[in-house]
C-alpha cells in the first residue's frame, strides 16, 4: 500500500467516524467507538489479504452507497405523501363544496376527473423512481462483492475466490470447503414472514462470521445457503469447526418480535484435491450436504475429506 493511500484511506475512516458520532441521536460510547475501529480493522485487513487494488478504495470503503439509495428513496416518498395529501384534500373540499349547494353533474364530474388525473401521473412518477432506485441497487449488487443483506461474501467473490484456488498448480496447504443449508426454512417463512426469514440468514451469518478464524471465508452461495473456505486445517480440524457450528446454531436462539425462532442448519464437507476446478468442488460439497438433509438434517456429511 502506497503512503498516499493510506493517508487517504485513515482520513475518509476518520471523517465517517465524526459523521456517525454526530448523527448519534445519544452520545456514542467508546465502546461504538472501539467496535467501528475493529470492523473497519477488519476490512483493511480483507482488502489485504484479497490483494485487491487500493487505487481509489479509500473514498467508497467507508461508503455505504445503499444508505444513499435509501435516502433517495425516503425522500421521493415523502414528496408522494405530501402530493397524495394535497390531492386528498382537495377531494374533501370539493365534496364539501357539493354538500353547501346545488349538485352540478358535468362541474363535479370534471372536478373529479382533474384530481383523478393528478392522483393517476403522481402515482407513475413514484413508481418511475422505484424503478429507477431498484435498477440502481441492482447495478450496485453487480459490482459489489458483499451480500447486501448478510454482509458476508457474495455467490461473485466466491467465483473469484474459487477461481483462483483451482489455477494454483499446486496448493500448499490444506483446504475444506463446507456446503452449508439452513434446514426447513420454508417452514420459517411460511409461518412467520418473510422478514423473518431474512432476520434468520442475517442470524446466521453472524455466527459464521463470529464463530470462524479471521483466515476463513463466508460466502452466501444464494437463497439459505451460504459456503464456507476453511483455510490450512487438516480433517480432524475442519470436523471439529463444522461440528461447533451446528452446535452453536442449534443451542441459540433468536428473538423476533417476542417470538423466539430457532432454527437448525445441514453441513456438507469436502476437501480440495489437485486438479479441482470450482464446479467440481462445489459438486462434491453440494452432493455432501444433500446426503445430510437425506439423513434427518442437522448434521454434517463428509466428501472425500
Amino acid at each position: 500500500m502506497q503512503k498516499k493511500e493510506l493517508i487517504s484511506l485513515i482520513d475518509k475512516m476518520c471523517k465517517e467516524l465524526l459523521l456517525i458520532i454526530d448523527e448519534q441521536e445519544r452520545e456514542a460510547t467508546v465502546v461504538q467507538v472501539a467496535n467501528y475501529l475493529k470492523e473497519s480493522a477488519e476490512l483493511i485487513t480483507t482488502v489485504e489479504e484479497e490483494k485487491m487494488s487500493l487505487a481509489g478504495y479509500a473514498e467508497s470503503l467507508f461508503h455505504n452507497a445503499y444508505e444513499d439509495i435509501a435516502k433517495k428513496s425516503l425522500a421521493s416518498y415523502k414528496q408522494t405523501n405530501t402530493n397524495i395529501e394535497r390531492l386528498t384534500e382537495l377531494h374533501e373540499n370539493t365534496l364539501e363544496q357539493c354538500a353547501k349547494s346545488q349538485i352540478d353533474i358535468p362541474s363535479l364530474t370534471n372536478r373529479f376527473n382533474e384530481i383523478q388525473d393528478h392522483m393517476t401521473s403522481e402515482v407513475m412518477r413514484a413508481n418511475k423512481v422505484i424503478s429507477q432506485l431498484t435498477s440502481q441497487i441492482q447495478e450496485l449488487e453487480e459490482k459489489t462483492n458483499i451480500d447486501a443483506l448478510t454482509k458476508v461474501f457474495n455467490r461473485r467473490a466466491l467465483t473469484t475466490y474459487l477461481n483462483g484456488l483451482c489455477n494454483n498448480k499446486k496448493l500448499p496447504f490444506n483446504f475444506h470447503l463446507l456446503m452449508i443449508d439452513i434446514d426447513d426454512f420454508k417452514q420459517i417463512n411460511d409461518k412467520y414472514g418473510h422478514v423473518a426469514g431474512d432476520k434468520v440468514l442475517i442470524y446466521i451469518a453472524n455466527i459464521l462470521r463470529k464463530t470462524l478464524r479471521d483466515g476463513d471465508k463466508v460466502f452466501r452461495f444464494g437463497g439459505e445457503e451460504f459456503v464456507v473456505a476453511l483455510n490450512r486445517v487438516d480433517t480432524e480440524h475442519c470436523i471439529k469447526a463444522s461440528n461447533r457450528l451446528l452446535n452453536l446454531i442449534r443451542t441459540n436462539k433468536l428473538l423476533y418480535k417476542n417470538k423466539t425462532l430457532q432454527a437448525t442448519v445441514s453441513i456438507g464437507a469436502t476437501k480440495f484435491v489437485q486438479g479441482d476446478t470450482p464446479d467440481s468442488l462445489l459438486a462434491r460439497a453440494d452432493k455432501s450436504l444433500y446426503i445430510a438433509k437425506s439423513n434427518g438434517k442437522d448434521q454434517l456429511h463428509t466428501e472425500n475429506v
